[in-house]
């Protein structure tokens, strides 16, 4: 068990850090079987901060990252492409971490992560 109480679960071959986030997962790919949602994926990373080199080419801080419990396409008649690029996070407790992580991924990538 982790320190927030949390137990991985492992279903279809994927390990999930939490039974919410499995259960979640089951939704998803029902959704998507039903033609609701299109190209799920899991734990998608990405890049809010890169890697940092001295003048030398010697690491110096390694690239900061938000790991996105999903990713998917919907819908959305609101977008003139028709469809609308969504970033989940299947969330029990709301780190300080995972706080400036979510505002970077608005900042750096215009994406708003939904909490679920």
């Amino acid at each position: 068990m982790s320190k927030y109480g949390n137990r991985k679960t492992t279903m279809f071959g994927f390990t999930f850090d939490s039974k919410h986030e499995a259960e979640r997962y089951l939704e998803l790919r029902a959704m998507e079987r039903e033609g609701k949602i299109m190209h799920l994926a899991t734990q998608v990373p990405f890049e809010l901060i890169p890697m940092q080199l001295d003048k030398n080419g010697k690491i110096l801080e390694r690239p900061t990252r938000y790991i996105a419990d999903f990713t998917y396409w919907v819908r959305d008649g609101n977008d003139a492409s028709g469809f609308r690029y969504v970033v989940e996070d299947a969330k029990g407790c709301k780190t300080e971490v995972y706080r400036l992580k979510k505002k970077l991924m608005l900042l750096m990538h215009g994406i708003q992560v939904q909490e679920v």
